[in-house]
C-alpha cells in the first residue's frame, strides 16, 4: 500500500512516497522513508506524529493513501503569541 511521509522545517518540506506492508505502522513508515537520516534533527521520542493533522501514537496501523506527518516542537505558546499580537 502507498502512504507518504511529511515533515517541514521554516526552510524546506518534504514529502516522500513509500509503498509498506499491509498492517504497517506510523513508525514502519517514518522509518522506510529515509526522513530520519535526512533530519537528523527528528526525535520521534519527542516529537508528536499524526495522520493528515489528527494526532496518533507510532504504532498505529496506516491506511493506504494516508498521509502521516511529524510536527514540530511550537517554539512559543499560540494564545501567548496571540495576546502579543492583542496588546501591540
Amino acid at each position: 500500500m502507498a502512504v507518504e511521509v511529511a515533515y517541514a522545517t521554516s526552510e524546506r518540506q518534504r514529502l516522500i512516497a513509500v509503498s509498506l506492508a499491509a498492517n504497517s505502522t506510523v513508525e514502519h513508515a517514518i522509518a522506510a522513508s529515509g526522513i530520519l537520516r535526512e533530519f537528523p534533527e527528528i526525535d520521534l521520542s519527542q516529537q508528536k506524529v499524526g495522520i493528515f493533522g489528527l494526532v496518533c501514537s507510532l504504532d498505529k496501523t496506516v491506511s493506504a493513501d494516508d498521509r502521516v506527518e511529524i510536527y514540530r516542537p511550537l517554539r512559543q505558546n499560540p494564545m501567548d503569541a496571540r495576546r502579543g499580537r492583542l496588546q501591540k
